[in-house]
């Protein structure tokens, strides 16, 4: 007990209210996840186009943002679940032995193959009152300090503030063909305990229950 009270100390979060994450500072933070694009793949006037939207993008921000790449190995857990029902459900003998076989090849495949998947994030941070001082650390990250946002009305004029970059942000990356959406509170705590807890990327995060304070 006295280990996880320790280790609560270095995270940063307070809590996480309608998928926005508020620290311990004050300072809100709401994460997009979204599409991604190569270049590789467009001609020279399509590249020089989408980098010209995204420095104009960049350009007409007066907030700043970070983006982040994570690196998750494949979780093929829910596949093979998914089969397994798909087995069971089954009543031709050959079918079934099809299915278990195809199960086979994937297990082996992904013990010898280390299959990585890539997700790309945005997170927009709002400040309610800036200050000098230490942020949070790394993917929250921005400076700043202790913020004055305190109570509801608090939170839901910072809350609007915080849209209003989301939908800038949105609206910035659909001119190049970027897809974005905001996560949710429950996709919000997979994020972070899965960056907290590196050697659970299996296990799903707890069920955390929704702040309304």
């Amino acid at each position: 007990m006295a280990a996880g009270a320790a280790t609560q100390q270095f995270v940063p979060i307070d809590r996480v209210r309608d998928g926005i994450i508020v620290l311990k500072n004050g300072e809100l933070r709401s994460v997009l996840i979204t599409s991604s694009l190569n270049l590789a793949l467009k001609s020279e006037d399509e590249q020089q186009a989408i980098l010209l939207q995204f420095q104009n993008l960049l350009n007409s921000l007066d907030f700043p943002i970070q983006f982040f790449i994570q690196s998750r190995r494949l979780n093929i857990k829910p596949y093979m679940e998914l089969l397994q029902a798909r087995s069971a459900e089954v009543k031709e003998d050959l079918l079934k032995i099809q299915i278990h076989e195809y199960m086979g090849f994937i297990n082996k495949f992904a013990e010898e193959t280390n299959i990585m998947t890539k997700h790309f994030f945005i997170v927009i941070p709002y400040l309610p009152a800036q200050a000098s001082g230490a942020g949070g650390a790394g993917l929250l990250s921005f400076g700043g300090g202790k913020a004055g946002m305190t109570g509801q009305d608090g939170f839901d004029a910072a809350r609007i503030q915080l849209e209003q970059r989301i939908a800038t942000v949105i609206q910035g990356l659909l001119r190049f063909g970027i897809r974005a959406q905001k996560l949710g509170t429950e996709e919000v705590v997979e994020l972070f305990y899965k960056l907290f807890n590196p050697g659970e990327q299996d296990r799903d995060a707890p069920h955390v229950t929704q702040s309304t304070q």
